[in-house]
This record gives C-alpha cells, sequence and structure tokens, in this order.
C-alpha cells in the first residue's frame, strides 16, 4: 500500500470516528459528550449530574458540589430516578434504574455554539413529591428546542429522603434547619444553570422554571425562597400552589417519630439503614408524615405569608389549572349524584356555611350536582393553591400574572390498550378483569389533572395510549405556542394566538380558556376562591 493510500485511509478511519462521536461541552467539572438527533440537530445530554451523590453521610444533607472529573463524561444516557414506590402505576421512567444517587439533569438544546444566548426552561417533575423522573417522555425537551428554547429537567429527592426534619439535623446543619432536601436540590440546579447554561448556548440571564402539580408546588416555593435572587427571570407553574406548610418543630417531632418507628436509636443508625429498606418503612401505613415545611433557611415564613408580604422573587408568571382536576366522586365519597348525598357532604364538610356553598357550588339535580362536586373537588385538592399563588403574585409581584384553565379532556384511549384504565401520568394502568373495552368516549366534565402536560410541551406524539387527533394537536399548538412566547419573552402572546390578557395588582379578574376554541373569559369563578379564602383564613 502506498503511503497516500495509507494515510487516506487513516484519515477516513479518523473521520468517520470524529462522525461517531456525539457533541462535546465543557462545563465546570469537565467535559460531557451527549447525543445528536440527526433529524432534527437537537444535541441531547442526559444523566448530568449537578451535585455529588446524597448517599452515605450526605444523605439528608444540602446538596454538595459536584467533584471534577477527569477525561469525557458520557451523557448518552438518563441517570437514576429517585428512591419511590410504583405510587402511580402508569409512569414509565427511561432512567438507569432507581437508586439514592439521584442528582442528574438533562439538558435539550438547539444552539450550535456556546455564543447564542438563548432562553432557558428548567423543568421540576410532578408526582407528589414521592413519584416522577426527568427522564419521563412526557417532558421531553426536544420540542420546545426546536422553538429555539433550551430545555432542562431536573431530579431532585422525593418522599423520606427528601423531606425528613430531624432535630439531629438541625444541630448539625450550619442554618439550624432541616427538611426540604428535595427543595434544596431543585435550588442546586438553577445554580448549576447560572455556572454551566452558557456551554449549552443558554442564557444564564433568561431562565424560566416551571413545574406541574408537586413540581408546580415547587416552583412556587422556589420563588418564596430568599436562596434563588436573580436565579431566573419567570416562573410557570401547572396545576398547584400555595400550601399550609408545618412549623420546623413539627417537622423534627414527625423525624424523630420516625426514627423510633424504624427502631434506630440515633441518626447515625438511621442514616446507616439500606436506602430500599429505609423507603419500605417510610412508605408502610404510618410509615412517615411527609410534608414541605417552614425550615427557617429555605423558606424562612410560609410561602402564603411571604407571598401577601411581596418578599417573593419578583417576576412574571404564567400559571393555571385544569377544568376537572380530581372527578366528583372524591367528594362524594362514591355516593350516587343525588341532591341528598350532596347535601349530606356539603353539610359534613361546612356546617356553619352550608348555604353559601351550595349557592356557589349548586346541585339541584344529577347533572348539576356532578358538575359542582367535581368543582368542588378540584377546588379542595389543588385549585384554591394555585389560585392563591396567582392572587398574591398579582397583588404583591409587580409582574404580570397570566392565568389560565386548560379544558381539552383527553380524547378515547386507543382499542390496542385493551381492559385498561387511564392513569394520572397518561399512560394506563393494567387491568386483569374482563370489563368493557378501554375505548370510552372523553368524560364529559373536563380537563383531568395531569393532561396538560403533553399539549404544553409539545409531546403528544410521544404518548401512545391515547388516540389523539387533529384538534388535540391544534389545542397543543396553541398551548406550547402560549408557553414558548412567555418564556422568550415574560408575554405568552404573539402571532396568531387569541389575546390572552394579564392580570395587576387588583388580583385575577381573567384567565384564558385553552381548548379548541382558545378565549380569554372573565374570571366567574373568583367568588368560590375568595371563600375557601375566608373559611381557610377562619382555620
Amino acid at each position: 500500500m502506498s503511503k497516500f493510500c495509507f494515510f487516506l485511509l487513516l484519515s477516513v478511519i479518523a473521520a468517520f470516528n470524529a462522525g461517531a462521536q456525539g457533541p462535546k461541552v465543557r462545563i465546570t467539572n469537565g467535559t460531557i459528550e451527549g447525543v445528536i438527533d440527526e433529524a432534527t440537530g437537537i444535541q441531547i445530554f442526559k444523566g448530568i449530574p449537578f451535585a455529588q451523590p446524597p448517599v452515605g453521610d450526605l444523605r439528608w444533607k444540602e446538596p454538595q458540589p459536584v467533584k471534577n472529573w477527569e477525561g469525557v463524561l458520557k451523557a448518552d444516557h438518563f441517570g437514576p430516578n429517585a428512591m419511590q414506590k410504583n405510587v402511580f402505576g402508569d409512569m414509565l421512567f427511561r432512567s438507569s434504574g432507581m437508586s439514592e444517587d439521584c442528582l442528574y439533569l438533562n439538558v435539550w438544546t438547539p444552539a450550535k455554539s456556546g455564543r447564542e444566548k438563548l432562553p432557558v426552561l428548567v423543568y421540576f417533575y410532578g408526582g407528589g413529591f414521592v413519584a416522577g423522573d426527568g427522564s419521563e417522555s412526557r417532558y421531553d425537551g426536544e420540542s420546545l428546542a426546536r422553538r429555539g428554547i433550551v430545555t432542562i429537567t431536573v431530579n431532585y429527592r422525593l418522599g423520606i429522603f427528601g423531606l425528613l426534619a430531624h432535630p439531629e439535623l438541625t444541630k448539625e446543619s450550619a442554618h439550624r434547619a432541616s427538611g426540604n432536601y428535595g427543595l434544596l436540590d431543585q435550588h442546586a440546579a438553577l445554580v448549576w444553570v447560572q455556572k454551566n447554561i452558557s456551554a449549552f448556548g443558554g442564557d444564564p440571564n433568561h431562565v424560566t422554571i416551571d413545574g406541574e402539580s408537586a413540581g408546580s408546588i415547587s416552583v412556587c416555593d422556589q420563588m418564596a425562597s430568599p436562596l434563588n435572587k436573580g436565579l431566573f427571570s419567570a416562573a410557570i407553574g401547572e396545576s398547584g400552589g400555595i400550601l399550609s406548610i408545618p412549623t420546623l418543630a413539627e417537622g423534627e417531632k414527625r423525624g424523630a417519630d420516625f426514627q423510633k418507628s424504624a427502631g434506630a436509636n440515633s441518626l447515625a443508625e438511621l442514616r446507616a439503614i439500606p436506602a430500599d429498606k429505609l423507603l419500605d418503612l417510610a412508605s408502610k401505613q404510618g410509615g412517615f408524615s411527609m410534608a414541605i415545611i417552614v425550615d427557617g433557611y429555605f423558606l424562612p415564613k410560609s410561602p402564603a405569608a411571604i407571598f401577601a408580604a411581596g418578599e417573593q422573587q419578583h417576576v412574571p408568571l404564567l400559571a393555571g389549572w385544569n377544568s376537572a382536576e380530581i372527578p366528583y366522586q372524591a367528594f362524594l365519597q362514591g355516593l350516587p349524584p343525588t341532591p341528598e348525598n350532596y347535601f349530606k357532604k356539603i353539610k359534613q364538610a361546612y356546617p356553619l356555611d352550608t348555604a353559601t356553598v351550595l349557592k356557589l357550588y349548586p346541585g339541584s339535580n344529577t347533572d348539576e350536582i356532578v358538575q359542582s362536586s367535581t368543582a368542588l373537588a378540584s377546588d379542595r385538592f389543588i385549585v384554591y393553591s394555585t389560585w392563591l399563588w396567582e392572587e398574591q403574585t398579582a397583588k404583591t409581584g409587580g409582574n404580570p400574572v397570566y392565568s389560565y384553565i386548560f379544558s381539552r379532556p383527553r380524547p378515547s384511549m386507543v382499542a390496542a390498550m385493551g381492559n385498561a384504565k387511564p392513569g394520572l401520568a397518561g399512560g394506563i394502568i393494567k387491568s386483569d378483569t374482563k370489563e368493557a373495552p378501554s375505548k370510552l368516549p372523553p368524560p364529559l366534565t373536563g380537563a383531568a389533572h395531569a393532561s396538560e402536560i403533553e399539549y404544553a410541551l409539545g409531546n403528544l406524539p410521544g404518548n401512545k395510549v391515547y388516540d389523539w387527533g387533529p384538534d388535540d394537536f391544534k389545542v397543543s399548538e396553541t398551548m406550547e405556542s402560549y408557553f414558548a412566547n412567555f418564556i422568550k419573552t415574560g408575554n405568552p402572546n404573539g402571532k396568531d394566538l387569541p389575546e390572552w390578557p394579564a392580570n395587576g395588582s387588583t388580583g385575577i379578574l381573567n384567565y384564558i380558556n385553552i381548548n379548541v376554541a382558545t378565549k380569554s373569559q372573565a374570571a366567574y369563578d373568583r367568588p368560590r376562591y375568595l371563600f375557601l379564602q375566608q373559611f381557610d383564613a377562619k382555620k
């Protein structure tokens, strides 16, 4: 072989090897190598560590900075999901298993260089602070990335691993605080974004945070925390807001009670329990009562007090809820929707305000009872807390608040799903019974909890459970366009979209109703939330 042919062969081999490699990015801790979607050009970096593994002595401590690495870290697969039980049977993870070592994030970027300064979205998953993972396909960032947005999903600690407060933990903390570790994980991810997102073509001064359900509550709490000053410039919340939360002392008592029930004589013994056994102990009935708390550090006061005083991060907010977050049976507790049963349940829940509640949530016939019970169950579950967050932000935040109601019901499940029922995560819960097939008409009462996620993030094609039609893709195009515009400009309005009016210091007086015929509406349900606010204040 001639020298020319030999060197030509080496050149071909080198070119092939270079082509086989994924995109590389240098971040503060070292070099990572991701993958590229050849069809779209979107670069994807999965399983990037943003904190040290919270294991051993780091269990129940604030997330610690990542240690540097040598060589190239492969970022071509999702990291492990946080410790959790199979709470929602239809959650489908693409993670590399489950582990206490779970603090990883994922980045989708359309940027070709680190000089583009694109807007950034950081998304926190839902799951009641006991389940969920950033690898779920409904959170994929590729669709938003195709719209010019660097999109990130973040893992955070859950359950006993993310929420335990304890007197000894408080004592060993430099901030004299414990609990809220999952929220501190999210905060650590936001700090990581500030240090590293420029390498992916993102603008650290143009970061929006978003989340659904527990993720939306997380966004609310991240807005409330003084630790986040300057870390994000806008916020989106999907079904979840201001909650009443316990004090540090109450949280410590719960933690001490759990230690005793676990048979541990000290915090050291509790830390020594293997993760899977600890999860089992915490998950059994009466095992551990979990809650975000006023820890005195991440949350120096209750979120309600922080927002009422205007002490939250002052950024534009886009937030809302679904029209049928939870079915009417949740309020009637399985009883038939008769006037007698409805009155009985109203009287039990609101003995001193029965007449007022019946006026706000009327129930003289079956259809009216189904509608009112759905509304009341949804308000009590998560709508009121979302409204309160919006209301307080509008009054004290000095920035516009854009409120929505998502009212597009999911379509029927595809016939191939067989005997199964839809789950909260957009998938199915299989059934062994031989009942009627799953291709049932959509619910008449509206959009269920979590059903907006695929629409908002442009991920309908990734969900093969439902028989999506042209109207669903129309609604998704509308909702994702609103979200993308808000992420880019702090205002959801844009070309070919129905006008979405902003709310200001007078409170939430209007919203956009997102459906096939999307339109703005006056807040006709405002009296319900004002009553619930007064009722809550009397407790």
